[in-house]
């Protein structure tokens, strides 16, 4: 089984864990019991020996669609042959106590819709990574597989038979007939019991497709694009891990920014970075639950700062602090692309931005959702004389560099809105504050981005002190309003960073390359794709240019953008961290802060618009 393009997969998932299901009807990536779990099914990572689990049908006469189930997370793969019409409806039950039939379960209900087709079924797990041998058992109710750390059984009707550790399954069903398969944990001591009979399954499927559609329908958003909108929802609630309302960056691991590469990272985990853009996009489109119960992770690591009094970069969804990186030899890669990382070494990096984004995130969450208490807050007070402290030093920065540490402007600014939002925050709540020396150090932070920050020669601001090269981190300026999206140098930086890579920009054809790899060594070999995120924060700094200027041929810039960027979204509308020069996915799939970015782009720019009008 070759490896199919990363956009042709959809996700679905049950707040524990995801999978992806490809239009070829394989599930080839599913961590289990968690999100950041060792993997049962790897093929995106080896397709020889990572494990998958496929239906499909026996002939090569196939046309592929793939679709959700309308304002839900089922996922349906539909086969278009001479014969017929066959559809797989992959979901994982949601809303089930431990003790429901459906808790941690993988439904794949297949059925024909029209004439009759043959189907060929393949389960080859590969536990940890491909790394621990399974024995495989046939029983009355399908099939066993017992690794050392975890049992999982396939529960079907469909006769089974052994190849090698996996099983295969051969099967005609004619219209309207039905075939159910249950991968699930192997219950101790307890004897095969029934499989799960077509109806049961219908019963689940619907429970499912009401829990999605129910808690969609919290959603305030009612303005231009709002099928997009709903669907970045959608995949944030399936990236969040619900006991503790953490969301991971993304639902795998070490697919590459560049075929071939080795900028290969792990995403299970949570980025305090993204705090802020979580917090922001959720309590926008009115899920303020979701954006309350990652607060209560959020002040939970501020009460486990380090020795020095700082916090991590990122941390595991159940909060652990140790994410050792590791190189998995025995896998290729996907399509070749080595090394194949799990854990995340950048956890150890200096990454001084983060606490403007967190320092942003409470003080949103102070004013949208509910006020903060007063442990939180003292232990925000210390993290901002800390950043008094520190802020001069050089970083990895929000790119996480492994070429060495830099004044890098991005830092700086996000350094400067840990005190402006702490200061606000004390005011508007009366709290006590060490105000005199924030106040004076923010200020000393703005007055040397403007002196050092700025390159008089490229006209715009840089990546760090001293360089020539740009950076896309710069468009968050106006974002967060350190400058005025009219302020000259805003719009010079806007327009030199809107400009083609020839022409020293970071701009093709309106997708956004982070920075310029060729300039700016990295410490990595290999080039990248253009940066979705960015994409989207190009959008929302030409948007805010087009109203504070009364220019509408900025705002007319912005929703071209906007439309360009949503062409590049995969047929189910999800995107991976970046788009490659033929318009592929390239990097972890979907990723949460590309969803993030979407969702405040589209509520601002369609404010824009409307008040155009």
């Amino acid at each position: 089984m070759a490896y199919q393009p990363i956009e042709n997969y959809g996700i679905i998932g049950n707040m524990y864990t995801t999978a992806l299901v490809g239009l070829n009807g394989s599930i080839d990536w599913f961590c289990f019991p968690n999100h950041d779990s060792p993997s049962v099914f790897a093929a995106l990572l080896n397709h020889q020996k990572g494990g998958h689990f496929q239906i499909s049908p026996l002939t090569d006469e196939v046309t592929h669609k793939q679709f959700y189930w309308p304002e839900t997370n089922v996922l349906i793969t539909r086969f278009l042959t001479p014969d017929g019409v066959g559809e797989i409806a992959d979901f994982m039950p949601v809303g089930m106590t431990a003790q429901e039939p459906g808790h941690h379960w993988l439904v794949r209900r297949v059925k024909v819709v029209r004439g009759s087709m043959d189907f060929h079924m393949e389960c080859r797990p590969a536990f940890n990574y491909a790394r621990d041998e399974h024995q495989t058992t046939l029983t009355c109710a399908g099939a066993e597989f017992h690794s050392p750390k975890l049992n999982l059984e396939l529960s079907t009707n469909i006769p089974l038979r052994q190849e090698g550790s996996g099983v295969e399954a051969k099967f005609t069903l004619q219209a309207t007939e039905t075939a159910v398969f249950v991968l699930r944990k192997t219950k101790p001591d307890v004897d095969c019991g029934l499989p799960l009979n077509p109806s049961q399954a219908d019963e689940l499927f619907k429970q499912t497709v009401d829990y999605w559609s129910h808690w969609l329908e919290q959603c305030t958003y009612t303005g231009r694009w709002r099928e997009m909108v709903h669907r970045s929802a959608l995949v944030l609630k399936l990236l969040t891990y619900q006991p503790t309302g953490a969301i991971v960056a993304a639902s795998t691991c070490s697919l590459p920014e560049s075929i071939g590469g080795e900028r290969n990272w792990d995403y299970r985990y949570t980025w305090i970075r993204d705090a802020a853009f979580t917090l922001y996009a959720l309590m926008r489109i009115g899920f303020t639950n979701e954006a309350s119960e990652f607060m209560n992770w959020i002040e939970n690591r501020c009460h486990e700062r380090n020795p020095d009094g700082s916090l991590q970069t990122m941390y595991g969804i159940d909060g652990r602090h140790d994410l050792s990186e590791e190189i998995l030899e025995h896998l290729e890669g996907y399509k070749g692309s080595s090394p194949v990382r799990v854990g995340n070494g950048a956890y150890q990096q200096l990454q001084i931005d983060i606490y403007g984004e967190l320092m942003d995130s409470v003080y949103l969450y102070n004013k949208y959702g509910t006020p903060i208490s007063y442990a939180l807050w003292t232990a925000l007070r210390d993290l901002l004389n800390w950043v008094c402290d520190n802020w001069q030093r050089s970083d990895s920065g929000i790119w996480e560099v492994r070429s060495g540490q830099q004044q890098f402007v991005y830092s700086k600014l996000m350094c400067w809105v840990a005190l402006d939002r702490g200061l606000r925050l004390a005011d508007k709540r009366s709290l006590p504050a060490d105000r005199e020396r924030w106040l004076l150090v923010r200020d000393q932070i703005y007055e040397q981005l403007m002196e050092k920050g700025w390159n008089a020669s490229r006209q715009s601001f840089v990546q760090y002190y001293g360089s020539d090269s740009l950076d896309a981190g710069s468009l968050m300026m106006p974002l967060v309003f350190f400058l005025s999206p009219a302020d000259p140098r805003m719009l010079a930086t806007l327009d030199a960073i809107n400009q083609s890579p020839k022409s020293g920009g970071l701009v093709s054809d309106s997708l956004v390359y982070r920075y310029n790899v060729e300039e700016t060594p990295d410490g990595l070999t290999g080039s990248e794709g253009t940066f979705n995120l960015c994409t989207f924060w190009l959008v929302e700094a030409l948007t805010r240019a087009g109203v504070a200027n009364r220019d509408s041929a900025r705002l007319d810039e912005a929703r071209l953008v906007f439309e360009e960027i949503l062409g590049y979204a995969n047929h189910l509308g999800l995107y991976a961290e970046q788009t490659g020069s033929s318009g592929e996915a390239l990097g972890n799939f979907p990723q949460a802060f590309t969803h993030l970015a979407l969702i405040s782009a589209a509520w601002n720019l369609d404010k824009a618009l409307q008040a155009r009008r």
